[in-house]
């Protein structure tokens, strides 16, 4: 493809300019409007330009995808709902061996969350709870945030629905979700488990904490006061544009439920009930029932318990509703679970991923018996609308003929049916993958990149559909601004009440670079041998 006509190449080069400042930099001093609004003005320049047509652009906007994400959002809205993320968190606490074996689990589990619930999505709903066990164990946080960002990163290159580029790879490409998971989880583990021996090499000295240290709970030096342990596990994930509360109401199935505590007592054969206990400060504590059973001793009744009996016959009834509501509650978590289960078996089977996901984001809506609503006003429509505009600027972009050009002049060097080649390839996508983002690098290479290797065979196609998702999703962790994972986890510890945590941009770099290049290059060899 040649250049377009001068006029358009310059507009077209202006328009993505504005794109590529406002997505990688949201906050710039001379136009702070944020990623989703810097897309729409990118896709309304390439039109009023006349880079693109208005058909064009419209058809420019991938709709499979734009599914794809709203079904996953929505799914992972209702597992974060049925407490997933909080038995996750539980899961990483739960007979922890020291600092040490604590930084691996948060690497083990955060990669397989986020290769079942996008990366983002964990990172939301994790990263206050582990800044929570690392102060309640007097440990430093930045290796566990960094455990977390640079971990779910990984794991989520090895499913479609682990990231928006894999999203955008298998629509794309056509490759189905067990040809994926085949491709690229053997990478994923090798690299998980690389980047946490990295980790544990880095910050070694740092995990060294002695045991009197830990008893004593002290205040360590890079932050305040550590927590107790009935902090930790009552802790409340409360992500943005995701529930508010991690366990549905038994009082009320709505996705917003005001929480209510309520403590009940038996005394031999008469139920007592005490007063309800209400907090402001509480509005996120979880439902609790307390019910101890005591014995009587077979003596004269006190007038507490005379008083009790005289209302006995009122409260005998209370306990099979909190009995019932609870059974309530079980079934409509299993039920979740359930459906997010069959969800995946689907996709594994190779049914249609958009419409799968979409199927089961309905019928979760409709297992809650309650105006949806307040479900879907979680969803994060800013993203669905980010991608509908980037969509169209990257398509006008494709129009001037830049892209092309540029790939040709390296096409002859990178092609995968030589380690050279495919080294090369691994770099450009690296470092693109910072610069424009990964979503606009797959966007911009995917189909000349395959395009290339199918010329070789079809299997070479395949494998360079998967070497462009392993890559780009793992370049996420080069810098802090590598991926929106990234800034999650640094803006979630940094706003995190008590015991909040700076993650600097250096910090990150400092280990962001070796770990990338280390497991980029294991994962490149095993890809390729695919």
């Amino acid at each position: 493809m040649v250049l377009a006509h001068t006029s358009k190449v310059v507009l077209g080069c202006v328009a993505f300019g504005i794109f590529w400042v406002l997505a990688v930099f949201p906050s710039v001093p001379f136009m702070p409007v944020g990623r989703t609004a810097g897309s729409l003005l990118g896709a309304m320049l390439m039109v009023l330009f006349r880079v693109i047509s208005p058909e064009d652009a419209y058809a420019a906007i991938d709709l499979p995808i734009i599914g794809l994400l709203f079904g996953t959002m929505v799914v992972s809205i209702f597992l974060e709902r049925a407490d997933m993320f909080k038995y996750l968190g539980n899961l990483l606490q739960w007979k922890s061996r020291g600092p040490k074996d604590l930084l691996f689990r948060v690497c083990i589990v955060s990669a397989i969350a986020s290769a079942l619930f996008t990366n983002d999505t964990c990172c939301v709903v994790l990263t206050e709870f582990i800044l929570k066990v690392a102060r309640q164990n007097n440990l430093p946080p930045q290796p566990f945030l960094l455990a977390l960002a640079t971990s779910s990163n990984i794991g989520s290159a090895a499913t479609p629905i682990g990231n928006p580029q894999n999203l955008v790879i298998a629509v794309e490409s056509g490759i189905s979700f067990g040809q994926f998971l085949l491709g690229v989880f053997p990478a994923m583990i090798v690299g998980v488990l690389t980047n946490a021996a990295i980790l544990l090499c880095y910050f070694w000295r740092y995990l060294n904490v002695e045991p009197a240290d830990q008893e004593r709970g002290g205040v360590v030096s890079t932050g305040p006061e550590v927590v107790g342990d009935d902090e930790v596990t009552s802790h409340r994930f409360t992500p943005a544009r995701m529930s508010h509360v991690s366990s549905i109401n038994p009082d009320d199935f709505d996705c917003v439920s005001e929480p209510i505590i309520r403590s009940a007592s038996v005394n031999g054969d008469h139920l007592r009930s005490r007063s309800v206990n209400s907090n402001a400060n509480a509005a996120d504590a979880d439902m609790q029932f307390s019910i101890s059973i005591e014995d009587a001793p077979p003596s004269s009744p006190t007038d507490d318990e005379a008083a009790a009996n005289q209302n006995g016959d009122k409260d005998k009834g209370e306990l099979p509703e909190v009995v019932e509501k609870r059974w309530k509650v079980l079934v409509w978590k299993t039920a979740v679970y359930l459906i997010t289960l069959g969800m995946l078996i689907a996709l594994l089977m190779g049914l249609n991923m958009s419409w799968t996901a979409i199927t089961a984001a309905l019928v979760l809506l409709a297992l809650d018996f309650t105006d949806a609503q307040a479900c879907l006003e979680k969803v994060s429509y800013s993203l669905l609308i980010f991608f509908c505009g980037m969509f169209i600027t990257v398509d006008g972009f494709n129009k001037t003929g830049i892209p092309n050009t540029m790939w040709e002049l390296v096409e002859p060097y990178s092609r995968i049916d030589s380690a050279r080649g495919v080294a090369l390839l691994g770099l450009v996508i690296l470092i693109l993958s910072n610069v424009a983002s990964n979503v606009p690098t797959v966007l911009l290479l995917g189909t000349r990149v395959a395009a290339s290797a199918a010329a070789i065979s079809p299997a070479s196609e395949r494998k360079a559909w998967l070497i462009l998702a392993y890559v780009s999703t793992v370049a996420g962790n080069l810098t802090l601004l590598g991926s929106a994972a990234n800034l999650i986890v640094c803006e979630q510890a940094r706003r995190a009440q008590f015991f909040g945590y700076n993650l600097s941009f250096w910090s990150h770099l400092r280990f962001g670079v070796p770990s990338t290049i280390v497991v980029t290059a294991i994962g490149l060899l095993i890809v390729s041998s695919y």
